[in-house]
């Protein structure tokens, strides 16, 4: 590869890419942990109120969900219809069959003493 020829792929694509998963990756996810642990502690003390403390909790939970919101609402518009609902409903007769009663007990005798 010569400094002339094109690349192979976009670096708009691959700037749009590494932002991605810096916003949804390692580093996000220890953000939002520190951003909960200190909210809550403020909560616990008395200086913030739940409100503004479930707001920051929200926002992590949509912060970190937000390629699987993307996918889902992608998915809705390609379609154009709405969401698949499943087809099949649990099979009751194909539920364990209880345990039998368990008869020993470990700790029968450990309150009796033994000189």
């Amino acid at each position: 590869m010569t400094v002339f020829e094109a690349p192979a792929t976009s670096s708009l694509a691959d700037a749009v890419s590494w932002l991605t998963d810096l916003a949804t990756g390692s580093l996000a996810v220890g953000l939002c942990v520190i951003a909960v642990a200190l909210v809550g502690f403020a909560a616990l003390t008395g200086r913030m109120p739940i409100r503004m403390g479930a707001r920051v909790v929200l926002g992590c939970f949509v912060l970190l969900g937000a390629p699987m919101i993307a996918g889902g609402l992608s998915g809705l518009w390609q379609n154009g219809t709405e969401a698949p609902i499943p087809n099949q409903a649990p099979n009751v007769s194909d539920r364990r069959q209880p345990l039998p009663q368990a008869t020993y007990d470990p700790y029968a005798s450990a309150s009796i003493r033994r000189d």
